[in-house]
């Protein structure tokens, strides 16, 4: 797996205490439960609450693993709860090499950090961006899920001329990113129509998403989007149907285009099944989060 195999002290600003397991992922325990493990040169911020079966939970493009933090007093009672800052966010390291941040590699290293916490088989929950990956990973490692959750998450696009002009935009965005600055980039994406309906969240919640999204380094961001944004992965529409992880598909009722694609999943694949929330949009778990706390609970326990 080419996982790191060189041993170097960290510095944390607290005291940690480093140690490697027998493949050679090194990790540092700044915490209770807050760990840092490094693959193939690449930090990844990893959290841990809770007793029972895992639950390993993936955030959208512009996030962290904050997003799942009202959570985890309901889901801790009964699982294991683990977030991932997936690379290019949050605390995960944002390297400058693009070939690190491509969905195959992403998901290398999903499976190297699930491998070293041996959690095997896990729950998976993806938001958007997370929910590409909780699907890419599922594909290539199903015998290591037990149940996956998609929230807002497509297989990608069916064509490669879909492909190659999401990738145009997507270049360009990036490099919009790193030319203007982390700011002027939120400024423009929290009013882009995905996220019109969070136009009703209160004023504190409004600024919490924006303080998370500003707080990403902008080459993290440029570099997801070049190496694992919609146009760069793989298409999964002609392999879905072969999936047998049972799987929950969550949209939101305005958010049309994701409703769409989860229906189109579900004729393609009985295993999956699709439940809708009303009066809410791409994020579900921010618009109603009472709801879909509930909704995971119940698919989890059935």
């Amino acid at each position: 797996m080419g996982i790191t195999n060189k041993s170097r002290k960290k510095s944390f600003g607290t005291s940690a205490n480093d140690r490697k397991d027998s493949k050679g992922v090194k990790s540092a325990i700044l915490k209770v439960k807050t760990m840092i493990i490094e693959i193939e040169n690449v930090n990844y911020h990893v959290t841990i609450d809770g007793e029972g079966e895992a639950l390993l939970l993936l955030h959208g493009f512009t996030g962290d693993s904050g997003t799942w933090h009202p959570f985890i007093p309901l889901w801790k009672k009964d699982y294991k709860v683990i977030t991932v800052d997936i690379i290019g966010h949050g605390k995960t390291d944002s390297p400058k090499e693009l070939e690190k941040y491509t969905m195959k590699e992403s998901v290398k290293h999903l499976k190297d950090v699930i491998d070293y916490l041996h959690i095997a088989p896990v729950h998976l929950l993806g938001y958007s961006m997370g929910g590409r990956l909780a699907l890419a990973y599922c594909m290539e490692y199903p015998e290591t899920v037990k149940k996956l959750i998609l929230e807002s998450a497509s297989p990608g696009l069916r064509t490669e001329m879909e492909r190659r002009q999401r990738r145009i935009q997507d270049d360009n965005l990036g490099d919009s990113i790193l030319e203007h600055g982390i700011i002027n980039f939120v400024n423009k994406w929290e009013k882009i129509p995905l996220f019109k309906s969070q136009d009703r969240l209160d004023l504190a919640n409004k600024q919490a998403i924006r303080n998370q999204r500003l707080a990403n380094n902008p080459i993290g961001l440029a570099n997801s989007l070049r190496g694992m944004g919609t146009g760069a992965q793989s298409s999964y529409w002609s392999q879905i149907s072969k999936l047998q992880v049972e799987t929950l598909l969550i949209t939101g009722e305005l958010d049309r285009k994701f409703f769409q694609i989860a229906e189109e999943m579900v004729e393609i694949n009985k295993k999956m099944r699709h439940l809708n929330v009303n009066d809410a949009g791409h994020a579900i778990h921010v618009e109603k989060p009472e709801i879909f706390g509930t909704i995971v609970m119940e698919f989890l326990r059935s």
